[in-house]
Formats: structure tokens, C-alpha cells, sequence
């Protein structure tokens, strides 16, 4: 059996390959889970890999993704990341920010449940400072405070390795995304996989709460 680190290392050459074929297929956002807030609890060597991987994936791909156009963005809290690595993500985000291209989301250091509570606490602070008003925060005005602002709701999110949730990612985002769930894990994800995940997305009818389109007709 391999080792961890090698599954890592895999996942990380996945993300090249994913980013590349998203951009093939011409999608404009795509959202990846990197590393959760939870994570943090796994054993000291194995996060300390992972960090390792993670700069040398800036450091290596931030510059051929700006050639070709990519937008990247970071989602999560960043007050408790070491300023290395917090500058690196600034950095990445600096550099490619006027690109026009693909977006690339990175939520790392990431919880949707600690994002929705951000959100709850700067939309109460709006408040004490007098910039909003309570009857002013809707669901779109409290979406403007999530780490997510600017980008759309998800359309699709694929999840692999035979899992059957969502495990803290974009709750708030997820309300009328379409899921489908892949028994691959990461490191075995390919573009095929992905197409046909886009395939059975498109195949499917996108209600937001109404009626089917045959019943809606028929009323």
C-alpha cells in the first residue's frame, strides 16, 4: 500500500490536470477544496506534507496560470495562516487579478460553518456602526459578507471518492446546487469523469423550488 503522501502528491498533479481541462471545455468558475479548517487536526507530518505541496504548487503553476489567464482567488480564514503562506496566496491573487479567464477558487484553511458565523458577526457589526439596518440583511445582502462575495452560487458540485456528503463546504452557496457523487477519489479524477458528471448535471431539470416543467404547463 502507498503511503499517504502519495495520494497528496497525485491530488495535486489532479488539480493540474483539472484546471487544464476546465479550461478546454471553457468554464468560467471552478471551485476546489483544498484543505478544510478541519484538517488541521490530522497528524503534525502529514499537514506539514501538505503544506509543502501547497507552496510548491504557487510558487511552480501561479505563473503559468497567469499565462494562460486564470484568475485565482482563496477562500478561508487567513488570520491564523503564517505570513509565508498568507503572503504566497496574496501574492497569487495580485498577480492574476485583472485576468479575464477561468476562475480558480481555492478554499483552503476553509469551514462553511465558521464562514456563515463570519458573515453573521461583519452583518452585526454593519449594523452597531449604522451602516445597515437589521430589516436589511436578506439572504443577498448577507451573501455580500460570505468569503464567496462577487462569485456565483455553484452549479454543480461533483463529489468523489463514494462519499455521500458534503463534509462543511459551501452550505450556505449549495442551496439549489446540483449534486453528483463519484465513487474515484481525487487523485483518480480525470476530465472524462468530470464530463460526464457536466453530462448528467445537464441532463437534469433546474426547478429552484417550482413545479416540473410538464406539471407547470399543465396547472
Amino acid at each position: 500500500m502507498l503511503p499517504r503522501s502519495a495520494g497528496h502528491l497525485a491530488g495535486v498533479e489532479t488539480v493540474r490536470r483539472i484546471i487544464r481541462h476546465s479550461r478546454e471545455i471553457g468554464l468560467e468558475h471552478l471551485t476546489l477544496y483544498a484543505f478544510s479548517s478541519e484538517n488541521w487536526s490530522r497528524p503534525p507530518a502529514e499537514v506539514g506534507y501538505l503544506m509543502g505541496l501547497l507552496r510548491t504548487f504557487i510558487r511552480r503553476d501561479v505563473v503559468a496560470l497567469h499565462k494562460d489567464n486564470v484568475r485565482i482567488r482563496l477562500i478561508g480564514g487567513r488570520d491564523d495562516l503564517e505570513s509565508g503562506l498568507s503572503e504566497l496566496f496574496d501574492n497569487a491573487e495580485v498577480k492574476t487579478a485583472q485576468n479575464t479567464g477561468l476562475r480558480v477558487t481555492v478554499a483552503f484553511n476553509y469551514g462553511s460553518r465558521q464562514e456563515i458565523a463570519n458573515a453573521a458577526q461583519l452583518a452585526a457589526r454593519a449594523v452597531l456602526e449604522g451602516r445597515l439596518k437589521p430589516e436589511e440583511i436578506t439572504p443577498d445582502r448577507l451573501s455580500d459578507f460570505m468569503y464567496t462575495a462577487g462569485s456565483p452560487d455553484p452549479d454543480l458540485l461533483i463529489r468523489t471518492s463514494g462519499e455521500k456528503r458534503i463534509s462543511n463546504f459551501l452550505l450556505w452557496q449549495c442551496a439549489y446546487t446540483e449534486f453528483v457523487f463519484v465513487p474515484e477519489a481525487w487523485p483518480d479524477f480525470t476530465g472524462e469523469i468530470m464530463d460526464r458528471a457536466i453530462g448528467e448535471y445537464m441532463s437534469r431539470e433546474r426547478r429552484f423550488g417550482g413545479l416540473p416543467q410538464a406539471k407547470a404547463e399543465t396547472a
